[in-house]
């Protein structure tokens, strides 16, 4: 299949929308002038229902909604749009807009990035003790962009807002200079959108350098669902696969992080020899993604993407909260809801599926987890505990919040009991405060 993509310059070459309604088209030019909007022939050919749109799921997880946006500003915007205005006048309206919706949440501009030597690396984010994640500047696109996305800023021209780095060389010192980091995870954007010569100029100078804490090298991907071509058909897949196997071959695990976001991502032919292919290198593939308003929020829908994966080989990994940005008012649900199709979920799938952490917010204090509603001292509470923190001592402690059927966030969420304060507010404050160096974690 010959790919073909298409942005928001070009997106009325798609065959397709000319059977949508004039609204549709006028919601995708205003809100795709200020999300970003990106889409590809297989998208568009297999995995869109076009005659469900604009109902279709995969529709909205790919095509900018006008309520993905604000009712006033969705009006500034086309007031800018329709008055003729240039494209300076709409990028300046554009970033007005952006600059609301929260472009770095969790603290990942402020207090995840690292320091080599007294610089800060803005292509890198180390928030977890054993975790780095890597931005390779080539792989700072993605082969269709999902409308919730969490690190939209990457991919609207607002250079500020971007991680990106071409230094491998920095990478691997910092890893070497990091004795309690055992984990890298190559991120965007999508790394598996580079060529594999430009990958490899990054996973190669780690395999020669031969760190003895580099335990386990991760790719975080959406090319499965989007492009599994990238795997099979494209001309360098089978050199993509010969480094994953060159990854196992220097003694370290290759954990390759699959977003799907719905079953209909997981049908095809080409999906599942790709999923072949990348397992017979000895990677593992685990897989997540949030839970989401308009896309997969039902049990049903969550439980047949488990089966499905598990089928084909792959480990249900995480099933995320919908992350306070961007368009998190389209696509979050209650945390109450999200626990309650998380425990549906779990209770319609057989032991193998249950693999699957979550709910879990990934957010300032580090990845939440609801585990439910208890009843305590005679006082109802939602019960919570850390699968990790910015603090290493905070993972598994559980802890409690008043019951409240309308939290989307833990910013939302009350201590029970009275009490003043979560047990990591203290050491979180300190944690964040000018005088501690953002790596250190201890």
């Amino acid at each position: 299949m010959k790919y073909n993509s298409f942005m928001l310059h070009n997106f009325k070459n798609i065959p397709q929308l000319q059977s949508v309604s004039s609204q549709i088209i006028e919601a995708i030019e205003i809100v795709g002038s200020v999300l970003p909007f990106k889409t590809n022939n297989y998208v568009v050919d297999k995995l869109i229902d076009w005659n469900r749109v604009p109902n279709d799921p995969m529709f909205k997880l790919t095509f900018p909604q006008k309520e993905m946006l604000l009712e006033d500003d969705y009006a500034k915007m086309k007031f800018v749009i329709d008055s003729g205005a240039d494209k300076q006048q709409i990028k300046e309206a554009a970033n007005e807009i952006r600059l609301k919706l929260n472009p770095h949440p969790a603290g990942q501009l402020e207090h995840n990035v690292p320091m080599i030597d007294g610089e800060k690396i803005f292509g890198m984010q180390h928030k977890y003790r054993e975790t780095v994640l890597f931005f390779p500047s080539q792989g700072q696109t993605c082969h269709a962009y999902c409308t919730f996305c969490f690190r939209w800023p990457q991919f609207v021209g607002m250079e500020d807002l971007k991680f990106a780095s071409k230094e491998a060389e920095l990478l691997v010192k910092y890893v070497q200079d990091n004795p309690e980091v055992t984990d890298v995870l190559f991120t965007g954007g999508d790394p598996l959108i580079m060529k594999t010569k430009h990958l490899e100029t990054y996973i190669r100078p780690l395999l020669d350098a031969n760190i003895p804490n580099l335990r386990h090298i991760r790719i975080g991907s959406k090319a499965l669902a989007y492009w599994p071509y990238r795997f099979i058909t494209d001309d360098d897949a089978d050199d993509l696969l010969a480094l994953f196997e060159d990854v196992k071959r220097a003694g370290k695990h290759l954990a390759f992080m699959a977003h799907f976001n719905h079953p209909v991502e997981l049908r095809g032919d080409a999906v599942a020899e790709a999923i072949k292919r990348i397992l017979k290198t000895g990677a593992a593939i685990r897989t997540q993604s949030p839970v989401l308003k308009h896309i997969n929020d039902s049990s049903e829908i969550w439980a047949e993407m488990l089966k499905k994966q598990v089928s084909l080989g792959c480990i249900p990994y995480y099933m995320f909260v919908a992350r306070n940005t961007g368009a998190q008012h389209y696509f979050s649900i209650p945390l109450i809801e999200a626990w309650k199709i998380f425990r549906e979920t779990y209770q319609s799938v057989s032991g193998i599926c249950r693999t699957l952490r979550g709910p879990s917010m990934s957010c300032l204090p580090g990845k939440v987890q609801i585990l439910g509603v208890a009843y305590v001292k005679n006082e109802r509470v939602m019960t919570f505990r850390m699968i990790q923190g910015r603090s290493p001592d905070w993972a598994a402690r559980p802890f409690f919040a008043k019951y409240d059927e309308e939290a989307i966030w833990y910013t939302d969420l009350e201590p029970a009991f009275d009490e003043e304060k979560f047990f990591f507010s203290d050491k979180l404050n300190e944690i964040l405060s000018p005088n501690v160096i953002e790596s250190d974690f201890e």
